[in-house]
């Protein structure tokens, strides 16, 4: 093996971007800051020894005999090497853009990963875990330090290849290339399974990355409060029938979750009018939404729980309630009460539900996480045996006149895999959906997606609060809000932002854009910029979107042509904002349902006050929504049709969106039958 030390050797003379040899000083925690779970260790000994030499690449060969036994016991116990050693003392936060150093792309890209790391943000920071139970920036703390090394170094010609938080390298490109190419936990199809996903992640080679966490996107809880809110709205005027312009006032909502995303649901519902009862297992997080000012009490008593409840339905005024407790005691308490409840959900992280992200029935949250380090068999059935319960549970509240849905988490699916094939509509598999409706299925599929309404989102780079405040009053004069009911949503979103105290981490905001309002916003910023009336800003969006994600339980859960369980849209958005400029682009397996469940990219893109990036927005917010728009049409979507049409009158010459013919009712079925009964 003398030919390959001999190679090992020459290989370190080229090395110019690299950590330290220095070895960094032993890891100090603070106690007040959650802990992500032992994701166990189920590695045998050649996968371990792989495993610490693959962790072993990103330092010195002259640190490896000190960092060897400390990455084997990180393994061992916490079922990940972190490198604990490297990460920055103390708080990560946001700087100015100014404070970071290399280009302005590179700089923005600093911002957004140490937002993302935020001890008031992140979920685990420590694991470097943004949200959703795991969903990560990075695998490591090493290569986070190698991540800024290299955007440190960049130059406005060269491109950045992340793979799984690995830093790949930077590359030649060109100015209008991206700065950063990003993939996360892509695995080859037949070893997309959840077994395979985490034991590569446990070898160092994958990583899960949510959407925006791994996607270095991610903008606190409010991400999702707006989208919370407006499903909210609109389950209320579907399956209540709530007029347009009234809110939620007098209606209880009743569901689970105040971590990362959860968390938003305690907000959204009192930005609705409405009462919500929101079940927490975990008292941190409890503690966090309260600090916040995001959840307005709590109680561990189900019956002061609905004292409230029927105290503030009666006054008709809005409040978030916690109940720090298991959310199927809370179902089995309204069943026995029989308490009326108008509408409902669950955001428990059931795309890891045998994980961590659900804490079965009569058992604590700390008594979970100890299942998950000594017996994860019984911890298992436990989860089963209570997703059966909470399924029975809400299918008795739903004959008596509660609507619920499937919030994109999952939960029906993990219902199935319980063993209920009572919750698939045929019976037997998942192919026809749920007897319950996803809320993208029939909420904002149809009312959002089918438009092009989604997620649009912007950094204040510099962190001002007055840079923020000046672009609320730009997207402001960008909404009209007698063009659609979802216009008249966003202009009151906007408006009343400030007031209702969105931002945690950096100077974010979010709004449901159309494609023609994400351009005319992205231009006007723009132009604020140019004319120094703002700083620069970073553009992107949840990649719970239009056009950005694939995934029949939850984004194209309304497409009903059968291809749904196809991925050909995420993909082709992600190459075509390569293609048209962006700064960042971003495709990962996963998302919020988990892995080999969804495919979504998102996208991220620095505004400068150049021409060049008013042309970039021009193409690239038009494109990275209407191919969503697209394919919606194609499934014969009628929404989605009409957006078209009307995009293939305005782009006539430049553009052009194929569109279905479609047969007359009963021809095709008529056909069919006639021909088979003869069979």
């Amino acid at each position: 093996m003398m030919w390959f030390e001999d190679l090992t050797t020459e290989s370190a003379k080229t090395i110019t971007v690299s950590l330290s040899k220095e070895l960094p000083p032993e890891p100090v925690f603070d106690s007040k800051y959650r802990r992500a779970p032992s994701r166990g260790y189920s590695l045998n000994h050649d996968q371990t020894v792989l495993a610490v030499k693959n962790a072993l690449r990103y330092v010195p060969e002259a640190l490896h005999s000190k960092l060897a036994p400390e990455f084997l016991d990180e393994l061992l116990t916490r079922g990940r090497i972190y490198a604990y050693r490297y990460r920055p003392k103390g708080a990560i936060k946001a700087k100015p853009v100014d404070e970071y150093k290399g280009i302005l792309e590179a700089r923005a890209l600093q911002v957004m990963i140490d937002n993302n790391l935020d001890f008031d943000v992140a979920l685990y920071p420590y694991e470097l875990v943004t949200y959703g139970e795991s969903g990560q920036v990075c695998q490591n703390w090493m290569q986070y330090q190698l991540i800024k090394k290299y955007l440190e170094s960049m130059t406005d010609q060269q491109t950045l290849a992340v793979s799984s938080g690995h830093p790949v390298g930077l590359f030649p490109s060109h100015r209008n290339a991206p700065r950063a190419i990003l993939t996360n936990g892509l695995m080859v199809g037949m070893f997309d399974t959840p077994e395979a996903f985490n034991q590569s992640c446990a070898m160092g080679n994958s990583q899960y990355a949510q959407m925006t966490a791994g996607g270095w996107m991610y903008i606190g809880p409010q991400g999702i409060v707006h989208g919370t809110y407006i499903t909210l709205l609109n389950a209320g005027r579907l399956y209540l029938r709530i007029p347009d312009d009234q809110d939620l006032r007098g209606r209880v909502f009743l569901t689970s979750g105040l971590g990362g995303m959860s968390g938003a649901q305690a907000k959204a519902i009192e930005i609705a009018g409405g009462v919500g009862v929101i079940a927490e297992v975990d008292k941190t997080r409890v503690d966090t939404r309260l600090q916040q000012g995001w959840l307005r009490k709590y109680s561990a008593d189900l019956d002061e729980v609905f004292r409230w409840v029927d105290d503030y339905r009666k006054r008709k005024e809005p409040v978030s309630i916690g109940y720090y407790g298991n959310v199927v005691d809370l179902w089995k308490y309204v069943v026995d009460n029989n308490t009326k409840i108008d509408l409902s959900t669950d955001q428990t992280s059931c795309h890891d539900a045998y994980g961590g992200g659900y804490t079965p029935q009569g058992v604590t949250f700390e008594e979970g996480r100890e299942l998950l380090k000594s017996d994860r068999a019984k911890l298992r059935r436990l989860v089963d045996k209570s997703l059966r319960t909470q399924f029975e549970l809400i299918r008795t509240m739903t004959q008596r006149g509660t609507h619920f849905w499937d919030y994109g988490n999952s939960f029906l699916k993990a219902v199935f895999d319980a063993g209920v094939k009572a919750v698939a509509k045929n019976g037997v598999d998942t192919t026809a959906g749920f007897v319950f409706p996803s809320y993208v299925e029939d909420i904002m599929g149809p009312i959002c997606f089918d438009y092009g309404y989604g997620p649009f989102r912007w950094v204040c780079l510099t962190g001002r609060k007055e840079d923020l405040a000046e672009t609320d009053r730009t997207a402001l004069s960008c909404i009209d809000p007698k063009k659609r009911g979802q216009d008249r949503d966003n202009y009151i979103w906007i408006r009343d932002a400030e007031k209702n105290a969105l931002v945690v981490g950096s100077q974010a905001r979010i709004l449901y854009a159309d494609a023609r309002g994400r351009v005319r916003i992205g231009l006007e910023f723009n132009k604020r910029i140019r004319e120094g009336k703002i700083g620069p800003v970073m553009l992107g969006r949840d990649h719970h979107d239009v056009g950005g994600t694939d995934s029949p339980f939850r984004e194209t859960a309304n497409i009903k042509d059968g291809s749904n369980i196809t991925s050909d849209m995420a993909h082709q958005c992600w190459a075509g904002n390569a293609a048209r400029g962006m700064t960042l682009v971003v495709l990962s397996n996963g998302g919020g349902v988990g892995t080999g469940k969804a495919i979504n990219g998102g996208f991220g893109l620095v505004l400068d006050g150049s021409e060049r990036v008013d042309t970039i927005i021009r193409s690239s917010l038009d494109w990275d929504v209407m191919g969503g728009v697209a394919r919606r049409a194609w499934a014969r979507n009628e929404h989605a049709i009409e957006t078209a049409v009307e995009w293939n009158r305005e782009m006539l010459g430049a553009g052009h969106i194929t569109l279905p013919f479609i047969p007359k009712t009963g021809l095709v079925e008529d056909l069919v039958k006639r021909t088979l009964g003869k069979v």
